[in-house]
């Protein structure tokens, strides 16, 4: 029987939780036209003049708090995350993991599944919503390196799976681990994005759709890649089936690295909502579906420490999927 192939591929780590690694990491990673989209030189000063040599002694500091004695959470669950599902669709399927940035790599991957000849190649990046910055790219390194192929097989592209009824159930089973009722509010927060990358999509059929309000109430056909509009129905997806009260959910973005990007800002619904006299929060985040450093250290600390300070007692983060058994039989449907 011929053999399929699947590569799931996450954004990336350090090597280590050295300045040096984190340098490395970040210089690859802010370089990506896709993530910052200026022009090229301005990009080049800004990322390599400014941002990094600034930015990798504070970042190695962060990491160095959640490196565990096994490495990077993100690459731990990753690898566990292959594994599982390898064991699920057994040896009829090839399965392979890689990163967008640094190790391991599209490209070596990629070459390790060239040389086994699989019929098809299933690739899926591991980020639910959509967006041109982590998707877009990623699906971009994927064509650029096959292109360059004799022979390219049939490829299988999953650029988003926010609404398979398979990966809200994965995500409602670690959401059950929790009483929602102990919980004052409960805070969705998604990565967040520069606005004008949300305009710059809406844009890219021919017609500006976007509003940045009520354009992302609903999916249709103008919003269906809106990053934003894609957080906004994973909530509403999340917030019907676990039948949580309008007034008591908050969706807002979290990682921002100016006043120009999405709104509201995660950390300051946090302090808004302590400052209300909320005690206890629980906080989901449904756009990483592995624990890394803007969950484990940035929810988890730092947003706990905010609460704190203005009044709140505690900050509950919702574990990622990693490799729950529900998120690989969602993986699994996706592909089958």
């Amino acid at each position: 029987m011929q053999k399929q192939a699947v590569l799931l591929i996450n954004l990336g780590t350090p090597d280590n939780p050295t300045p040096k690694k984190v340098r490395k990491y970040l210089t690859q990673f802010l370089n990506d036209r896709r993530v910052i989209d200026i022009h090229p030189v301005l990009r080049f000063i800004l990322v390599n003049l400014i941002i990094v040599p600034f930015r990798s002694f504070k970042s190695a500091k962060l990491y160095k708090h959640i490196w565990t004695k096994q490495g990077s959470p993100l690459l731990i669950n990753s690898n566990l995350l292959k594994e599982k599902l390898q064991a699920v669709l057994g040896d009829v399927y090839i399965i392979e993991m890689a990163m967008r940035y640094q190790k391991p790599s599209i490209k070596t991957i990629l070459e390790k599944l060239r040389l086994q000849n699989p019929q098809k190649i299933h690739i899926i990046p591991l980020y639910p919503q959509y967006a041109s910055s982590s998707t877009g790219s990623t699906v971009e390194e994927v064509l650029r390196i096959v292109k360059n192929w004799e022979v390219i097989p049939s490829l299988n592209i999953i650029n988003k799976f926010y609404d398979h009824p398979a990966f809200i159930n994965a995500l409602l089973f670690e959401a059950n681990k929790h009483n929602l009722n102990d919980f004052d509010h409960i805070l969705f927060s998604y990565h967040g994005l520069p606005e004008r990358q949300i305009l710059k999509a809406s844009t890219h059929y021919g017609a500006n759709t976007c509003n940045m309000d009520t354009c992302c109430n609903s999916i249709n056909q103008n919003n269906q890649y809106c990053y934003r509009a894609n957080c906004f129905e994973t909530t509403r997806l999340l917030v019907k089936a676990l039948n949580i009260p309008q007034n008591k959910y908050t969706s807002a973005f979290q990682s921002r690295l100016d006043n120009k990007w999405l709104k509201p800002y995660s950390d300051k619904i946090i302090i808004d909502l302590a400052k209300k006299g909320h005690k206890k929060i629980l906080v989901f985040s449904p756009a990483f579906v592995a624990d890394c450093l803007e969950t484990i250290y940035e929810i988890g600390v730092e947003y706990d420490e905010l609460f704190k300070q203005n009044g709140g007692e505690k900050v509950t983060l919702v574990e990622s999927l990693n490799y729950n058994s529900l998120w690989v039989d969602a993986l699994s449907k996706m592909i089958n």
